[in-house]
């Protein structure tokens, strides 16, 4: 079996940085009120900046398929050690593709304009950016190929512009519950690729890919982040509504997230992270780096005491995050920030990075072990 390297990572945000209080400039006041959930989810969240690939008047400037490819190019540009026609491999991630069908990753590979190779489509939450991460690894883990592309790309604001909700004949005054209104406040849209190689970077530094561990525990937990049905109603999907019209009138097409169930995300990602260790996969005291995905500050806060509680001490100068200045991308997110810390020559050859992405669609953990290989160039071009 092959050693598998991460040799590039790309990255794409679109327009400017969008602070707290330009966000319902961009996403407008739904009936022409302030959210009164805003606040409050800021504080919690502590997210100061995002980014939205649309405007203030709401218009589309770039698709999701685009900001994926851009991306990629991004990451192929930093690499110089693949050509495009060695290529075999593409995996794309995403919560809502710009297309119900084709899959996302056909739309990205005609976008990118890189010749034939084989494709995967991974759709879902937080964990479809791993999903296809994985699928990438084991195409040059089994020999299959030698070059693969990974990405995942979020286009999120447009699903909670105002007049989305105006025209829903159950919101149309304004009150959006609370389960989909925080949800406002808490996602952003970016993108994240990464070149994976069967060698190592010939310049720079890699990212030598030690193992990838994701499980799904759907079968223990109810739906928790979810689109396409209403928990209330107990009409289990919208294609089950007489109309179109009437799924959206109900709200079934928007994304929400059952808040009485979204604290057992953390109680998932640690308890498996506790079990790697306890199984000899992970020695805390041996990770240099520990690159994790929480949507918020407040999950940070309960992992820490959660790790305390069963023994586990990895210090908080160890954890790397850009949450707060790149905001929650999703799937996208884990990209984004080993792109950061990859490209700003803050890693040391022979460091190890631990990654974690949970994720509260139906409850999965991906947890994956880097080692970095190689040292770091000169990154006075890279900006934060």
């Amino acid at each position: 079996m092959n050693s598998v390297y991460i040799t590039s990572l790309g990255k794409f945000l679109p327009g400017s940085p969008v602070s707290n209080d330009e966000i319902e400039d961009y996403l407008g006041k739904i009936g022409g009120k302030t959210s009164k959930t805003k606040r409050i989810i800021l504080e919690k969240n502590q997210i100061r900046y995002r980014y939205y690939a649309m405007n203030k008047e709401q218009k589309s400037l770039y698709s999701n398929t685009e900001m994926a490819s851009l991306a990629i190019r991004d990451a192929l540009n930093r690499n110089g050690n693949v050509e495009e026609h060695q290529i075999g491999f593409l995996a794309a991630g995403t919560t809502r593709a710009d297309l119900l069908l084709p899959g996302f990753a056909s739309m990205v590979h005609a976008e990118t304009e890189l010749p034939v190779m084989e494709i995967s489509s991974h759709t879902g939450l937080c964990a479809s950016g791993m999903h296809a991460l994985k699928n990438a690894y084991l195409h040059i883990k089994s020999g299959e190929n030698t070059v693969a592309i990974s990405c995942a790309s979020e286009f999120l604001s447009r699903e909670f512009k105002h007049t989305k909700f105006e025209a829903q004949k159950n919101y149309a005054n304004g009150r959006v519950p609370f389960d989909t209104d925080f949800l406002r406040f808490m996602l952003s849209d970016g993108a994240g690729a990464a070149v994976l190689q069967n060698t190592p970077s010939q310049e720079g530094q890699s990212l030598r890919i030690e193992w990838i561990d994701n499980k799904s525990y759907a079968n223990q937990y109810d739906v928790c982040m979810y689109s396409g049905m209403d928990k209330e109603s107990g009409i289990s999907s919208w294609l089950d509504y007489p109309s179109i019209h009437e799924a959206a009138d109900q709200g079934a097409l928007n994304l929400k997230q059952d808040v009485r169930l979204v604290n057992e995300i953390t109680k998932v990602g640690t308890n498996r992270i506790l079990e790697l260790v306890e199984e000899g996969k992970i020695n805390p005291e041996t990770i240099d780096w520990m690159v994790c995905h929480y949507s918020s500050h407040f999950f940070k806060e309960e992992i820490f005491r959660l790790f305390e509680l069963g023994g586990v001490n990895i210090p908080e100068e160890k954890w790397f995050t850009n949450l707060y200045t790149k905001g929650n991308t999703g799937s996208a997110s884990i990209y984004i920030m080993l792109e950061e810390l990859l490209n700003s020559g803050r890693l040391t050859e022979g460091e190890q990075v631990l990654c974690v992405v949970p994720e509260s669609g139906r409850f999965q953990s991906c947890i994956m072990m880097l080692s970095v290989m190689g040292s770091s160039l000169e990154m006075s071009d890279y900006s934060n």
